[in-house]
């Protein structure tokens, strides 16, 4: 979204990104130019960061790739900005939740949290944070003395919002083990008189087939698997007739689906409460009791004004075209001092 936004604006943009099945080496997407390489082969994009020959290498959360653009272009500007950084206890969540398996959990924490991206994180010229919650994070993790910069999250409010008229909730992100999807099904079985969306899928397969076959027959439940909100806008309509998201998962950094559920007027039930946010638009489950928390948000409904105070929020922090004017700026810094 920050790449389509900023070729609107003149600005050439590329991107350098782990080759997924069935995609060519370089492609064009909204008119970003995008370049990827194999996987398990990450040495491999150090060519194309060359080829890129950017003015500004602009890293998407610190990792192994920023080392890499640091080393291959040591003369251009270099910035990231952090989205989820991870702690000790959050790898060890992660380990104990894997979304595949345990392998799988130790090669990404390699490759985001390794010894080569904290050598790369000293020598960037900016480090910013996508929320206000993660400063004091990001400080910590990288013992940094100066102060972190927002570059925010940016989130297009919906212009139109028309809620159902029946109790409507919804589940939106991954269908893993960490995000506890499970939890959001038997919250169905126990309001048979909510109506309940899944949007999503799990990396295994596996998994997510047995999470079908367990839970597909409840009645007020819908199964939507995966929606791609940049080719169609069934997510907006899936968010605009929500009245509460719901979030399960043991750990998040601020999951850009809050962001998008608020900018549609949807109160938040989560348990996790990134910088408050979940308490002050919606429920935060401490203990576990979603049924309760569910209860508290439908009476009276207590949900709409809660929905309607986090559509402010994001309109003040987190609005596209200001995220992407301040992005600017932060560039046009750096280049006059190139």
């Amino acid at each position: 979204m920050i790449g389509r936004e900023l070729v609107k604006r003149g600005v050439e943009v590329s991107a350098v990104v782990p080759r997924r099945q069935g995609q060519k080496r370089v492609e064009m997407l909204d008119g970003i130019r995008v370049l990827s390489f194999p996987w398990h082969r990450p040495l491999a994009a150090t060519r194309l960061i060359r080829e890129c020959n950017a003015d500004i290498y602009h890293s998407q959360h610190t990792s192994f790739a920023t080392y890499l653009a640091v080393r291959a272009m040591p003369q251009r500007k270099h910035i990231a900005t952090c989205r989820d950084p991870k702690e000790l206890r959050d790898w060890l969540l992660e380990l104990r939740n894997p979304s595949l398996n345990k392998v799988q959990v130790l090669l990404n924490w390699a490759y985001e949290d390794g010894p080569f991206t904290r050598v790369a994180v000293r020598r960037l010229d900016g480090v910013f944070a996508a929320a206000p919650s993660i400063v004091s994070v990001i400080k910590r993790k990288f013992d940094l003395q100066h102060d972190v910069e927002l570059l925010a999250t940016p989130v297009r409010l919906n212009p139109v919002v028309r809620k159902a008229e029946h109790p409507t909730v919804c589940f939106v992100g991954r269908w893993d083990r960490r995000k506890r999807p499970e939890m959001f099904f038997e919250l169905a079985r126990a309001f048979p008189h909510v109506r309940f969306l899944a949007a999503g899928r799990s990396r295994d397969v596996a998994w997510e087939a047995e999470l079908r076959e367990r839970y597909s027959s409840i009645p007020n439940l819908t199964l939507l698997g995966f929606i791609d909100q940049f080719e169609s806008g069934a997510l907006e309509r899936l968010l605009s007739e929500s009245w509460i998201l719901v979030n399960t998962s043991v750990r998040e950094g601020l999951p850009t689906s809050f962001l998008e559920a608020l900018a549609s007027q949807c109160a938040l039930l989560s348990s996790v409460n990134p910088g408050g946010m979940t308490e002050r638009f919606g429920e935060h489950v401490a203990d576990g009791n979603f049924s309760h928390a569910l209860d508290r948000l439908l009476a009276g409904d207590a949900w709409r004004a809660r929905g309607e105070a986090g559509w402010q929020y994001v309109q003040e922090h987190f609005e596209l075209d200001a995220v992407i004017d301040r992005h600017v700026s932060v560039y046009d810094r750096l280049m006059a001092g190139a």
